[in-house]
């Protein structure tokens, strides 16, 4: 077995948001439990996080906690200041 397939790398689901944190049958977001096995699940999901459809679902958690009333607006504000400065690094790298 090469190195890459025993450290997960070589997975075609690696750090595809809809795999490995695919929207459950409640509307919740939940971990499929073949991920929970996986050695690269924590590099696998920052991967996941860190890609433009990541930012998208870290952006909509952000209108749900402020519409909820569970963050201020300068808070809000400044996560998503953060979120669209990791988009412009992105497309600048491309």
């Amino acid at each position: 077995m090469a190195e890459e397939e025993k450290n997960g790398n070589n997975k075609e689901c690696f750090g595809i948001l809809e795999k490995v944190f695919p929207v459950g049958k409640r509307g919740m977001r939940e971990v499929p439990p073949g991920c929970a096995q996986c050695i690269e699940r924590v590099d696998c999901m920052k991967a996941a996080l860190s890609s433009d459809q990541g930012i998208r679902f870290t952006e909509e958690m952000i209108e749900r906690k402020e519409s909820a009333g569970m963050i201020g607006w300068l808070e809000r504000w400044s996560r998503k200041k953060e979120l669209s400065r990791l988009k412009c690094r992105d497309r600048k790298g491309e």
